[in-house]
């Protein structure tokens, strides 16, 4: 009924199964993204008759103690299934999916989930809380190009014209140029004060583009008068949808607004390719902040975004949690600062 996955053979020929699955949920992701230290990557597999449930996850231990959590990884995870529809009876896998996490003493449990993945909810149905934080934006990009750019606000229309007279686009294709990108995003976040787990290291984005469980481009804005690069974005690409993953601009140039150029440019790109999802993602912590307000220019195909909180073990969760009071909407508790 269940097996613990910890291979890339063994976890690719799941994938392979189930009805859809995202970069997210991939081998090569999953070890890009965990901590080496504190970290461990695995796929639990649940099958029944026809019924074939994945959850990748990211195995912790939880310091000073026997016991252990898992985590999700950074981006959108979550479930994945075959033969899973809103009727499903989810009672067996919970049944053993519970048996799994007590044997490995488990405390709790919780994942993003993914906004354009509809089964995840029929999967984790009555199995802890789901929870809403806000709502990403999508472009449509199995329109045409001409119906996805009618939903742009006219001011919006307007600036990317304006941006394509003075800049031009293209693919990273050298390491030089990657490290460009890198130094570009190292800037964004330094100008944003974020936080040290964002600042990830050249060889992150190095490894990154090679991997081949899914496609990875990176975007470079190029201002035509100084030929210099402003602005860029990775973008990865995995059936059917199209992640607006890492970005970032050069302080001198924010008046130009050029972000606006190289989501225009993946829209025509991924149209053209046959791509049905262009996720922009949300606001800063899921808030329809400023930056979700500029994504909402792009297309008001709005989906929400949740997270799946579990706690497999109360009494351990409640003795770990006792003297963390602090910040009670932090999950798992016992984790806060």
């Amino acid at each position: 009924m269940i097996k613990e996955i910890t291979s890339k053979k063994d976890w690719n020929t799941i994938l392979s199964q189930v009805d859809t699955y995202d970069f997210y949920h991939t081998y090569d992701y999953h070890h890009l993204s965990k901590n080496p230290d504190t970290e461990t990557p695995i796929l639990i597999s649940y099958s029944k008759k026809d019924v074939l449930i994945a959850l990748p996850l990211l195995l912790r231990s939880i310091e000073n103690t026997e016991y252990y959590d898992f985590t999700s990884i950074y981006g959108y995870g979550g479930p994945l299934s075959k033969n899973v529809n809103s009727d499903f009876d989810n009672s067996d896998f919970i049944a053993n999916i519970n048996a799994y996490f007590e044997s490995k003493g488990i405390v709790s449990v919780f994942s993003r989930l993914h906004p354009y993945i509809g089964e995840q909810t029929s999967v984790l149905n009555n199995f802890g809380d789901i929870n809403s934080l806000g709502r990403v934006v999508n472009i449509d990009v199995s329109l045409s190009l001409e119906e996805s750019r009618r939903a742009y606000q006219k001011s919006l229309k307007n600036q990317v014209n304006k941006l394509r007279r003075t800049c031009n686009v293209r693919k990273a294709n050298t390491k030089e140029d990657v490290l460009e990108f890198v130094d570009i995003y190292h800037e964004n976040m330094k100008r944003l004060n974020a936080e040290s787990n964002y600042f990830f290291k050249p060889e992150y984005f190095l490894n990154f583009i090679e991997q081949t469980d899914f496609k990875t481009d990176i975007l470079l804005v190029e201002e035509l008068e100084s030929q210099k690069v402003i602005a860029g974005s990775m973008f990865v690409k995995t059936n059917g949808i199209v992640q607006f993953h890492l970005s970032g601009t050069r302080t001198d140039y924010l008046r130009l607004r050029p972000s606006k150029l190289f989501l225009d440019e993946m829209r025509i790109e991924a149209a053209n390719e046959g791509f049905k999802y262009f996720n922009l993602g949300g606001g800063v912590g899921s808030q329809e902040d400023s930056l979700f307000e500029f994504k909402s220019s792009f297309s008001k195909d709005f989906r929400d975004f949740k997270i799946w909180k579990y706690i497999v073990n109360q009494d351990v969760y409640n003795e770990l949690s006792s003297n963390n009071n602090t910040n009670n909407n932090y999950f798992p508790l016992y984790r806060a600062n």
